[in-house]
């Protein structure tokens, strides 16, 4: 009798040493689930930033310039941005050393989209003078006038694209330019306080014809 009780009593220690056993390798193996888990939530904003540095790095857009007329309205308006030292950019120029045009809109010629808009951005910030002008390529019917919506943005250095103008400018005759802005940025992409401008300067068209 006293040697099944001996028996006994080691295989419940036995037992109770490997409850423990498995219990402890539990514990360790969920803190160390639980601290990897932490680490990596902790990481991900920096993750996050990275990326978003690496995006921003590779994106193109520094400045980018937008022309809007109304959809309803079938006609050529053009989009003409002139970077500092650069040639003018716009449709049969469409790429200058800073500039490029991204969208040409005939209006409602071979436009599937059904919107009325062109874009140029830029490769990079040049400090400097930018003008932007907006050109009635094709012909009006009578009384018809066109708002144009002229809008520039910038993106700074790993920033979202912020806009920092917005005007209207009316075409209301074949072959009218008109300047929506000139302004100045610095080389980190600020607007230079007291620098814009609407002074008229022609880019494509002289009087009585083009300038190319």
């Amino acid at each position: 009798m006293q040697r099944w009780s001996t028996v006994s009593a080691v295989w419940e220690s036995e037992q109770f040493n490997e409850d423990s056993t498995g219990t402890v390798f539990r514990d360790v193996i969920m803190l160390a689930l639980v601290g990897f888990v932490a680490m990596v939530i902790m990481l991900l904003p920096h993750l996050s930033k990275a990326k978003r540095q690496e995006q921003e790095q590779m994106a193109p857009g520094h400045v980018v310039v937008e022309i809007h007329w109304p959809n309803e309205m079938p006609v050529d308006v053009d989009l003409w941005v002139k970077a500092p030292g650069d040639s003018p950019v716009g449709f049969f120029n469409p790429d200058g050393h800073f500039f490029n045009l991204l969208r040409d809109d005939l209006g409602a010629e071979g436009d599937a989209s059904g919107q009325n808009y062109e874009v140029s951005y830029s490769r990079g910030i040049a400090a400097g003078d930018y003008i932007v002008n907006v050109h009635m390529y094709g012909a009006l019917p009578a009384g018809m006038e066109v708002p144009v919506k002229v809008v520039v943005s910038v993106r700074e250095r790993y920033d979202d694209l912020h806009q920092i103008l917005q005007t209207q400018v009316v075409l209301k005759r074949h072959n009218q330019e008109e300047t929506a802005f000139r302004f100045q940025l610095t080389g980190q992409g600020e607007l230079v306080p007291g620098s814009v401008t609407t002074l008229r300067h022609r880019l494509v068209t002289a009087p009585g014809g083009w300038k190319f």
